[in-house]
């Protein structure tokens, strides 16, 4: 039986419920499946820096590095906005993806058919919708130096943040897209601003170089940042792929998410490089959403990406594809069945609780296997 080392991040506000939906699946699996999962709990965020006044330990950090995969929820909320910039909740996801080498975020934007109405574009436009995001997660102007803010003489203040990408970092990214697209319909959309920005001069330069090495059998084209974004709202089914970086990918993934009519709906994935000896890469897996404390605790939250995330779990770093598929397949089968959340309930629905929803999809899981 194949075990896996799991890490679970619950994190704030809704994180610490969508988790509980999680766990019970797990737990089902653990009672069924020829793997078993060997599960972890530490804290992040607002709740790590509550504990240990940083938003993350060198303690957690040791279980991620030593972990399968880490399953993570939803960080930050007002309580913790006065706290100093390097201890905030975000900090602790930052130093995940930093210390870990989470370079590639994988962001699918997908319609359910049961949800297109939820959308706010038309039903014929997104229906069907099937996009994956991939954007460059540990470079460009969120990590760039120098970033600051400074006094000038004259007494004005004048900020800085630097955007700085090298050969490696876009080539690296690069592949991963194009390998994605080899497994889905073989189109890969480059995003960036080489009309007006030189690291999207050298961007699209270097995806051309590794597409015309190494993937000429996928589709290339490239489009502009703010062109994509257009297109996406236009007519957003026409892209399979779009490869991006940390700027430019944070804002067109949320576009496309709401493109699906909820980011209740979403997960994510960020991957490492693969490990040379064992071509395992660090992971880590989130719903796209944000801890929501206005409605923390109350049993309103939406557990559908939380659990998707766990699919991609499955699926990219524990080769459990055929157990991916069923979670993925028992989420389909939950909305068509007419369930809800308030999120995606749109006016007047009856929408169903946190833990409602849960069990109802682990019931169709359950179903699936038989």
């Amino acid at each position: 039986m194949a075990t896996h080392k799991l890490l679970l991040l619950p994190g704030d506000g809704i994180g610490t419920e969508i988790m509980v939906e999680v766990k019970k699946v797990i737990d089902w699996f653990n009672s069924q499946s020829s793997h078993s999962f060997e599960l972890e709990n530490d804290l992040v965020g607002g709740a790590a820096y509550d504990a240990h006044g940083e938003a993350i330990t060198d303690a957690a950090m040791d279980l991620a590095q030593a972990a399968d995969a880490i399953v993570f929820g939803a960080v930050g909320g007002p309580k913790w906005d006065t706290v100093p910039y390097d201890k905030r909740p975000e900090a602790g996801l930052l130093r995940l993806r930093k210390d870990l080498g989470l370079f590639a975020n994988l962001r699918p934007a997908i319609c359910y058919p049961a949800l297109a109405d939820a959308s706010s574009l038309k039903r014929d436009i997104v229906e069907g919708l099937d996009i994956l995001i991939v954007r460059e997660l540990t470079g460009g102007v969120y990590f760039g130096e120098p970033k600051e803010i400074v006094t000038l003489e004259n007494g004005e203040k004048r900020a800085v943040d630097t955007q700085l990408y090298t050969t490696g970092e876009i080539e690296r990214i690069a592949r991963v897209a194009f390998d994605m697209a080899r497994t889905r319909s073989n189109k890969v959309s480059s995003s960036e601003k080489n009309n007006v920005m030189k690291s999207g001069v050298l961007w699209k330069q270097v995806v051309s170089d590794v597409h015309q090495a190494e993937y000429s059998d996928v589709e290339l084209d490239h489009i502009l940042a703010d062109n994509c974004g257009m297109q996406l709202v236009r007519r957003p089914k026409q892209f399979d792929v779009i490869v991006c970086d940390n700027l430019f990918g944070d804002m067109l993934s949320d576009v496309a998410a709401m493109l699906t009519g909820s980011l209740g709906m979403l997960p994510s994935a960020s991957l490492g490089e693969p490990d040379p000896a064992t071509g395992k890469r660090k992971a880590m897996y989130e719903p796209v959403h944000g801890s929501a404390p206005d409605i923390a605790g109350q049993g309103l939250a939406n557990p559908i990406a939380m659990i998707a995330s766990l699919a991609m779990t499955m699926r990219y770093s524990l080769g459990m594809v055929e157990e991916a598929t069923m979670v993925e397949t028992a989420i389909a089968n939950v909305l068509a069945d007419g369930l809800r959340t308030g999120d995606i309930a749109g006016a007047g629905g009856n929408a169903v609780s946190t833990d409602e929803m849960g069990s109802a999809i682990l019931s169709q899981i359950q179903k699936i296997a038989g």
